[in-house]
């Protein structure tokens, strides 16, 4: 069965999620209010803001991170010399 008003909307060509918050108590809903005031943004945008901020991304395995890093660096086999460096930097790098 469609369901054409639970469509995403669509933006850039892709679709974006919405989400409808429920419910919200009112010294938070005017709390949120007057930060997107003070932020210059729209209630939805300061939303999103607080909800970047407070649902980190998934955390980094720095561990596997380093090792892969490490590897690529061994395939590449070659060091610079520190005077190629600062010729480099110094003449905006050629």
């Amino acid at each position: 069965m469609s369901r054409p008003w639970l469509a995403p909307v669509r933006c850039y060509g892709r679709a974006v999620p919405n989400l409808t918050l429920k419910d919200v108590p009112p010294a938070l809903h005017a709390r949120l209010r007057a930060r997107a005031e003070r932020h210059r943004r729209s209630l939805s945008r300061e939303a999103i803001a607080c909800l970047e901020a407070g649902v980190p991304a998934e955390p980094v395995d720095v561990d596997a991170l380093l090792s892969q890093a490490r590897a690529a660096r061994r395939r590449v086999h070659r060091t610079v010399p520190g005077g190629t460096i600062r010729r480099q930097v110094n003449t905006g790098r050629s």
